[in-house]
């Protein structure tokens, strides 16, 4: 068992509230060096959300908490899998199409559209992971040019599944059947709309993730290739298989991304579902530090910003784009943030041990008294 240490505790707390100042501060010079009001636009980010707007911060937290995981599955092992937002489209339209079929009734169809979703999102993420493995071929382009390639591919492919609509421009697949619709939960009182079923998805992929990663042989071995892998080969690790299994691992959870904007949303995959989802992962996964609480807190922030970055040019006159450069200042200074405070815990803990050495060390005796 790790003994608590509050110090360390205090370290790790003192990161992020340090990105979020520095993010803060930074926002605040750009807007009065541009002329715009800051006062306005904090105010307005800041403010208390309505009842509907914190049910769509929930759903959107619950999305893209999926999201930040199956980056952070790579991240774990130093595989940078990019490619999480194309292995999210590919699996979200072979979801889709699926379960627009209704070949089951009711909750059945929803259950083995998760399976297929996660097969689509693996067999995708193993393109890039055979590439590595076997060629050699860096994770960061292979992903990247997968994302290009799965965007055209499920575009063209849904051209030609389309189910058209008389009187209609929208382009999409058939709709699932209301049988395999879910209402979702009335959590908020107030608000009219509903906190998506497929949250308790999202629960159970961050549980899943933290036994897995921490109670478990493969979790370990996962952990150990990641800080070694010299280490990891000495100790008996197949470092080859380590990365196929993470890699696909990482698609699988990615291909769950869509699932419940397909189930309690749009009911369908077409041209405006949601996209950008899996490179918000990635910001996300870097702020929660990769551990399944920290992410859920970092998508909780993620997802606040983006709501209430609606009101922004109606209330302070300043474009809804702006919260895209708090988000990336958030990102900058928590990367600087985090590594400061490493440094900080690294010589603190120098001088405890050189604290407890001293104290060890005998003192000196006098010899050679004279008589």
């Amino acid at each position: 068992m790790t003994a608590f240490e509050p110090r360390r505790l205090l370290l790790s707390v003192a990161a992020p509230l340090l990105a979020l100042l520095v993010a803060f501060l930074v926002t605040s010079l750009v807007l009065s060096a541009v002329g715009d009001p800051v006062m306005d636009v904090w105010k307005t980010l800041l403010a208390k959300p309505r009842p509907r707007q914190l049910v769509q911060m929930i759903n959107a937290a619950s999305v893209l908490y999926i999201s930040a995981i199956a980056v952070a599955i790579g991240f774990r092992m130093n595989l940078f899998n990019i490619g999480v937002d194309g292995q999210y489209r590919v699996a979200a339209f072979a979801g889709a199409l699926f379960a627009g079929q209704a070949w089951l009734p009711g909750f059945l169809n929803v259950l083995l559209t998760l399976v297929v979703a996660m097969v689509a999102g693996g067999l995708w993420a193993g393109i890039a992971a055979y590439l590595k493995v076997k060629r050699g071929v860096s994770e960061v382009i292979s992903t990247i040019m997968l994302n290009a390639i799965a965007t055209g591919v499920v575009q063209w492919m849904l051209l030609k599944v389309a189910d058209r609509r008389e009187g209609s421009n929208a382009i999409g697949t058939k709709r699932i059947p209301e049988s395999s619709q879910l209402e979702g939960f009335q959590l908020i009182p107030g608000a009219q709309n509903r906190v998506y079923t497929l949250i308790l998805l999202s629960v159970l992929v961050g549980l899943l993730y933290w036994f897995i990663i921490n109670k478990t042989r493969f979790g370990f071995d996962l952990r150990a290739t990641g800080q070694s892998e010299t280490a990891a080969v000495a100790s008996g690790v197949k470092v080859p298989r380590m990365v196929m299994t993470a890699m696909i691992a990482s698609g699988a959870v990615a291909g769950l991304i869509g699932m419940p904007l397909l189930f309690g949303q749009d009911h369908n995959y077409g041209t405006t579902f949601q996209a950008g989802l899996g490179f918000a992962g990635i910001g996300i996964a870097l702020l929660g530090r990769n551990h399944p609480v920290g992410i859920a807190i970092a998508s909780l922030l993620w997802a606040f910003l983006d709501q209430q970055s609606n009101a922004l040019q109606i209330n302070a006159g300043v474009a809804a784009e702006l919260v895209n450069i708090i988000q990336g200042v958030i990102l900058f200074a928590v990367v600087i943030a985090y590594e400061l405070i490493r440094r900080a815990d690294l010589r603190l803990e120098q001088q405890k041990v050189a604290r407890e050495l001293a104290a060890q060390r005998p003192a000196p005796t006098t010899e050679g008294a004279s008589a």
